[in-house]
């Protein structure tokens, strides 16, 4: 049975659904609607009681009471560490070091079209982050092995054989938590000690930029970066979300500096909204910038979900706007693209929730 509930929003309210599962919802992200009164979700998730992972695809009728409809479902050999979903391409990497490739198209068919697995040139040990290129051509995957790979998708418009190529290989002295595309040449890629770099592929053999982030504070253990975005109008521009409620931008054009928007390393006029990992951050089209200062330099409106359980919009210089809070983590979530007011997120206590925003 489905909850419903409204939070606080700017002059209105936002409508929330929740639906309880059977199993642990590692990541989820919206698909492209079947018609104009279903909407479709595609979930990697976890049943702790049988340790069986799964890839499933949902639909559902927004003017409804929440209620999931299964369309398809995929076993894999390994839990799935990430998952991303473009509206031509869907990607799973796994803990085990496999990446699997699926047409976003094919939501009541759910078999692989390409996979990489079992090939120890690829990646060792879990992959952490995976990204598809706009246009869906290529896909790029980083480990905990310190390996950066590409796999080629698309050849002459159709799926290709998943053909990899390494771009870096860190030997296990890096490792690589976070990846996202800013162009069809260029990517971002985050891992240990809050640090980022910057990839373009007509320059190989090592990043063109990086920024080594110094968050201690005193602290001695150092931060993780578990997310990264872009946004697609300002590609020189990253944000990124991690250890200890950090969240920041970084800009291509001074790479030695950073605008920190929450957490570690804030002042009196940056409101630190979380003290615990933020696990998922991306810009949120929908809310518009509250200042009439629209300069390439500003950072536009992020969403962020913590581990203590918030899920909220950030933007700098402004107090956040707190969309949901619960006493458990909330894992991931996504905006929809074809309706940003539309939210889905996982929740750790085994639980999906929609947000509806005024």
């Amino acid at each position: 049975m489905a909850i419903t509930a409204a939070v606080a929003f700017p002059q209105q309210q936002t409508e929330i659904q929740k639906l309880p599962q059977f199993k642990y919802i590692d990541s989820i992200r919206w698909l492209p609607a079947l018609s104009p009164f279903q909407k479709s979700i595609i979930t990697a998730s976890f049943n702790t009681d049988t340790n069986t992972p799964s890839l499933e695809t949902h639909s559902f009728n927004p003017s409804e009471t929440l209620n999931l409809t299964l369309l398809s479902s995929w076993i894999p050999s390994s839990r799935i560490s990430c998952l991303t979903s473009t509206s031509s391409i869907t990607a799973a990497a796994t803990f085990s070091g496999s990446l699997h490739i699926f047409p976003t198209a094919s939501q009541e068919s759910l078999n692989p079209k390409i996979s990489v697995a079992g090939n120890r040139d690829f990646h060792v040990g879990p992959i952490r982050g995976v990204d598809v290129m706009e246009g869906g051509s290529e896909v790029v995957s980083v480990g905990e092995d310190g390996r950066v790979n590409l796999v080629r998708v698309l050849d002459g418009g159709k799926m290709g054989n998943g053909n990899f190529k390494s771009v870096y290989d860190g030997n296990g002295l890096v490792s690589y938590s976070a990846v996202k595309w800013a162009s069809s040449t260029e990517f971002v890629t985050g891992g240990v000690g809050f640090g980022i770099q910057w990839w373009d592929l007509r320059r190989p053999n090592s990043a063109v930029a990086h920024f080594k982030g110094i968050w201690d504070q005193g602290r001695t253990t150092s931060g993780i970066i578990h997310s990264i975005d872009i946004h697609p109008s300002r590609k020189h521009t990253c944000l990124a979300g991690g250890s200890s409620g950090t969240v920041f931008a970084w800009d291509i054009r001074w790479p030695q500096q950073s605008i920190v928007l929450s957490g570690i390393g804030t002042n009196d006029t940056t409101q630190s909204l979380s003290e615990s990992d933020v696990w998922e951050v991306k810009y949120d089209c929908y809310t518009k910038s509250s200042s009439s200062n629209i300069s390439s330099s500003r950072i536009l409106p992020a969403m962020i979900c913590s581990e203590d359980g918030i899920l909220a919009v950030i933007e700098q210089g402004e107090e956040p706007i707190e969309l949901l809070a619960e006493p458990c983590a909330i894992n991931s979530f996504d905006i929809d693209r074809q309706n940003p007011s539309d939210v889905i997120c996982s929740l750790e206590w085994e639980s999906i929730a929609i947000l509806s925003r005024p």
